[in-house]
């Protein structure tokens, strides 16, 4: 039997903000470790015993985030991973079908589909139910796994199980976010577990199920797969086919048909519990983030004084925090956020304000990741803006042109290939050039350590779309 990961890598959580942004969503923020919450589910399967693990991950994902993703998966030494990029947002269903048809180009795996931002504490936990959910999905059930509940949890949506089913319970019912009186008396019945949004189960079972209960979802992705480009890096699907799937989640489009009507398929829940979350506001974080003697959970530089039960999160200076108690704070270039512990959910309005006053805060970072690398946007003014910006080790910029403003670059690190109109020279450390507006010019990296420069832009007009591209490496068209 052969696994094989899949992983959902779509939207973008907003309750997380400022940290977490459109452009950049918490999947792709290191909040937990050092790594990404998406590299933390790459290797979530390694060394699970008793089983063989295929080493390619099967991304599922969009278009703006696939460079990052590839660029994060290289970082942990993920070789060749498969990365499906969507179109347009369709919800879990026709991701996991789409990942079926990719997966059946290899064999028949049985799959284990995880959402790429959810927090897993105990690993060993984890792979010990993933052991018994692959035994059951070899046999061709459908397994979605419940977390075993610790409180009456009113956030999360609730699984019941039935009768036993070697290690898990028949799929009795899917039931929406309770009430407080409800959520407790699941807890008491110890019949419920949280729905976890993670399933198992073999690729061609996964298809006869959606063919059989949504067959407009199956037949809308089978024909943007098998109408897919050709692409080194990733599986680009049929725009037009795809444009038609209906949008519809896992549960709904299969797993609750499985619990009303279970002579349709075998439907089961294994229990885990394994210290998870799906850290969908910042009161979740802190909740299963590493704690000192008072309750305080700190990242980055951070300092407490006669403080309780707060969450201080720094992305690029110190944050001291005085006297506080059942607080929130996350500190980012451009933006800091205050909240109390219980009002977190309540970030998506002021994520919902700034989008109405047509804010670029909710999209993007200061600092903004390329395929080449990523540039940090350090000042800005009336006419002029500079930029440190990073090319990775013998990548390049596109060859390209602005309208409306010229750009100095000074070479701080590494050595620079530059073309400038008709020349391509090499700049060193300490060298610089000037790039007049409407002259045709590149930024490459020939060399074996990363590039750094600051870039001085000035001009009537600084923004992104000022770009006219000749050629790119990347197949970009902006951005």
């Amino acid at each position: 039997m052969i696994i094989k990961s899949v992983i959902l890598s779509g939207g973008s959580g907003t309750r997380l903000w400022p940290a977490s942004r459109e452009n950049y969503p918490k999947q792709l923020l290191p909040l937990i470790s050092e790594d990404s919450l998406l590299q933390e589910t790459a290797v979530r399967l390694d060394g699970l015993a008793g089983s063989k693990v295929d080493s390619r991950p099967l991304v599922v994902t969009n278009e703006e985030y696939r460079f990052i993703i590839a660029e994060q998966l290289r970082q942990i030494g993920v070789r060749s991973p498969q990365i499906v990029l969507e179109p347009f947002g369709r919800n879990t269903a026709p991701a996991l079908t789409l990942a079926a048809l990719a997966a059946l180009e290899e064999g028949d795996p049985v799959l284990l589909v995880m959402p790429a931002d959810h927090v897993i504490t105990d690993l060993g936990a984890f792979q010990h139910a993933i052991g018994q959910g692959s035994s059951l999905a070899a046999d061709g059930a459908l397994v979605t796994f419940g977390i075993v509940p610790d409180r009456a949890e009113t956030g999360y949506g609730y699984i019941r199980g039935g009768a036993a089913i070697g290690a898990g319970h028949e799929l009795a019912e899917f039931v929406e976010k309770p009430d407080l009186d409800t959520a407790q008396r699941y807890l008491e019945s110890g019949e419920y577990f949280w729905n976890s949004g993670i399933f198992m189960m073999k690729a061609s079972v996964w298809l006869g199920a959606i063919e059989r209960f949504r067959p407009d979802i199956a037949q809308a992705c089978q024909a943007a797969y098998a109408g897919r480009r050709p692409d080194a890096d990733f599986i680009r699907l049929e725009q037009g086919a795809f444009e038609r799937c209906p949008s519809d989640s896992i549960d709904y489009a299969v797993m609750e048909h499985l619990a009303s009507a279970p002579e349709l398929g075998k439907g089961v829940v294994v229990p885990m519990a394994a210290g998870w979350s799906d850290v969908g506001a910042w009161d979740a974080l802190w909740a299963v983030s590493g704690k000192d003697e008072a309750g305080n959970a700190g990242r980055g530089e951070t300092l407490f004084e006669d403080c309780r039960n707060t969450l201080v999160h720094s992305n690029s200076r110190l944050v001291a925090a005085v006297g506080c108690e059942d607080m929130i704070v996350v500190e980012t270039p451009d933006a800091v956020m205050v909240a109390h512990k219980s009002r977190t959910q309540d970030v998506k309005k002021v994520v919902a304000r700034l989008k109405a006053e047509g804010r670029s805060l909710t999209q993007s970072h200061r600092k903004v990741y390329r395929p080449w690398g990523w540039y940090d946007s350090i000042d800005a003014g009336e006419r002029f803006q500079v930029k440190r910006i990073v090319v990775n080790p013998g990548a390049k910029l596109s060859l390209q042109m602005h309208h409306h403003r010229a750009e100095h670059w000074v070479v701080v690190k590494g050595t620079a290939e530059v073309t400038n109109g008709e020349r391509t020279f090499l700049l060193a450390e300490n060298e610089s050039t000037y790039i007049p507006l409407g002259h045709t010019h590149r930024l490459a990296n020939p060399g074996k350590v990363p590039l750094e420069i600051i870039e001085v832009q000035s001009g009537s007009y600084l923004g992104e779309d000022d770009i006219v591209r000749f050629e790119d490496t990347y197949g970009r068209s902006s951005g």
